[in-house]
């Protein structure tokens, strides 16, 4: 959704949550869930230029299924998304993106063509790594066709790696068991 709001009247909540691939620190304003990420609040703030509040009724509803994820009992999210660090064909990229269901991946062509947006494969990275909201819109469900490929959050590919065998797209490892 696409606030209607005027951006002076609106804020933003943080919460920090602990998961087995590091702190993820989550930003939530009156529309939904902003930003998400590795990092800390103060950069989050930054780009988002909003005023802070104490308010954690209104995250409480994303950390909840954030922790259910990890648990291995959510597979679909429905916090509302506020999406006003998209625009244009990255947001369409992106809300396709959000589409690509628990436990599968797309190439990075894939993800091009299921967006419709004209994007080459080439571009499609460079977009996941600016998506403001990983893990809630599956930035790492997204692959290249001859591996992984990149990732930009947590300790890197290592966390994708993580995230894929915790969906059950990659066979655990010795490593993880």
């Amino acid at each position: 959704m696409t606030s209607s709001r005027d951006d002076t009247m609106t804020t933003v909540a943080f919460a920090d949550v602990p998961t087995p691939v590091g702190r993820f620190v989550l930003a939530v304003t009156e529309d939904g869930l902003v930003a998400s990420g590795w990092g800390t609040r103060e950069r989050i703030r930054d780009r988002l230029g909003l005023p802070e509040v104490h308010d954690p009724d209104r995250t409480a509803f994303a950390a909840e299924e954030l922790l259910s994820y990890f648990a291995g009992r959510l597979r679909r999210f429905t916090t509302p998304l506020d999406w006003r660090l998209t625009s244009g064909v990255r947001r369409e990229v992106l809300r396709a993106l959000y589409e690509v269901p628990y436990g599968s991946a797309v190439t990075y062509g894939e993800l091009a063509e299921l967006s419709g947006t004209g994007v080459p494969a080439r571009a499609i990275g460079s977009i996941m790594g600016s998506n403001p909201t990983p893990i809630v819109i599956p930035c790492h469900r997204v692959v290249a066709g001859n591996g992984l490929g990149g990732f930009s959050g947590g300790t890197g590919v290592e966390t994708k790696r993580w995230l894929l065998t915790h969906e059950g797209y990659l066979q655990p490892t010795l490593l993880d068991l």
